[in-house]
């Protein structure tokens, strides 16, 4: 007698792919799996809450908006050329020139990242002059400006072909504009 093995070879199969789809959709399990953490990137803590320190409540820091700090208007009169729009990302704006030229570039800082680069910039021996009169603690050096006022400090940076001690007062003039708009 001869059999024939189709049928029993098409229940396998089928009974094969019901298991693979049973195992890729998790059993019927519908909320996605998280996302992998980003390799390089530094995990983020929440912020402390009410309730958090025994009692004390923390006051969450301030949220600036860098490219309202420095619009376009007063990044064009530093760089002395029109720029492009913005380019916002959280805790800085940019403004580039033309890439027509002339080499402009106007980047704004606020918080954190503002006040690392003014560290970083001192442990690497930058000449940084105090300026009196801006914010709460200000300093300047050759195409940058830094701001606290506050809880909050500000970094403005001009890059550019021309001589950094041609825009050192444009650079105070706008440090004191930005500390009116906080």
């Amino acid at each position: 007698m001869i059999t024939d093995n189709r049928s029993g070879r098409r229940r396998a199969s089928v009974s094969s792919v019901a298991v693979m789809i049973l195992a890729l959709t998790g059993c019927g399990r519908t909320d996605p799996a998280p996302p992998p953490p980003d390799v390089g990137q530094p995990a983020v803590e929440a912020p402390a809450t009410a309730g958090d320190h025994d009692g004390v409540t923390a006051t969450p820091a301030r949220t600036v908006d860098p490219c309202a700090l420095v619009p376009k208007a007063a990044a064009e009169r530093l760089a002395g050329t029109p720029l492009q729009d913005p380019v916002a990302a959280p805790g800085s704006c940019t403004y580039t020139g033309p890439v027509s030229g002339p080499t402009a570039q106007v980047e704004v800082y606020v918080g954190p990242g503002a006040e690392k680069i003014l560290d970083i910039d001192r442990a690497l021996g930058h000449d940084l002059k105090p300026v009196p009169g801006v914010g709460d603690e200000a300093y300047i050096e050759d195409g940058a400006v830094f701001v606290a006022a506050g809880d909050v400090w500000i970094a403005i940076r001009l890059v550019s072909l021309a001589d950094p001690t041609a825009s050192r007062q444009a650079l105070q003039d706008l440090a004191r504009d930005v500390v009116t708009r906080l």
